[in-house]
């Protein structure tokens, strides 16, 4: 797992670079929620970089996937998964993910992997190996890192820890929008409740907000309005508010 960004020049007119080049800001929360898109503004506003785990594991499902793993083939599953060359750009003006040298950035998104990656997010080696390989990209700091254990698992000592929330309503919306036209809605909600129930109640790091996590609720809030409260968070748990 390699990434080659710098890291970027402080862009919020208070010494940026100076002041939050070692931040590490944990952002959870289930799908949904706005995480991708709040998470990769807030970078920029802050002039940090950004990392998407869950493309991480995206691209792991995707590489099973391509072989043809049955997916309750958990020696095949894992084996597969930790040979999988990933490459991940922490840039948040040029996100992109590589596996075994070529961009998957849309075939990561597609409907299968997505019916996938719960269940090989859930194999606790693959997990490790790419809790590992996050740990090892957040490196010194600033970052902003969206996922589903950052705050918890990954990166403990983040700060501050954001828990995004929306109603199921909103979320179902949010995502069938993603998928474009001819979505059907219900179904969506549906496969986002499945995400859900597996994510939360998997044995190995479990989606859970982080006992001193901030919870915003995202579900009449705008990108801007949202980014804009985090900012301040930041700038307070910093000590520069």
């Amino acid at each position: 797992m390699t990434q080659h960004d710098a890291p970027l020049p402080g862009r919020d007119g208070r010494s940026g670079a100076a002041r939050t080049d070692h931040v590490v800001v944990a952002m959870d929360g289930p799908s949904g929620t706005g995480k991708s898109t709040v998470s990769r503004h807030l970078a920029l506003r802050l002039g940090v970089r950004y990392l998407d785990t869950g493309a991480m594991y995206r691209a792991a499902t995707l590489a099973v996937l391509r072989e043809g793993v049955d997916l309750a083939d958990i020696t095949h599953l894992i084996d597969t998964a930790v040979r999988a060359n990933i490459e991940i750009s922490t840039n948040p003006h040029r996100s992109a993910v590589s596996l075994h040298g070529v961009r998957v950035d849309d075939e990561i998104r597609s409907a299968p992997v997505t019916s996938a990656v719960s269940a090989v997010a859930a194999v606790p080696e693959i997990r490790a190996r790419l809790v590992a390989a996050q740990r090892d990209l957040i490196g010194t700091g600033g970052i902003v890192v969206e996922g589903r254990d950052i705050g918890a698992v990954v990166w403990p000592a983040a700060l501050p820890k954001i828990y995004l929330t929306a109603s199921a309503a909103v979320r179902a919306r949010r995502r069938a929008g993603e998928l474009g036209s001819g979505s059907d809605l219900d179904a969506v909600a549906v496969d986002l409740a499945r995400r859900d129930r597996l994510d939360s109640t998997r044995a190995d790091s479990p989606l859970a907000k982080a006992d001193d996590a901030i919870e915003i609720d995202t579900s009449r809030l705008d990108v801007d309005e949202v980014v804009n409260r985090l900012v301040g968070i930041v700038w307070a748990s910093a000590g520069h508010g």
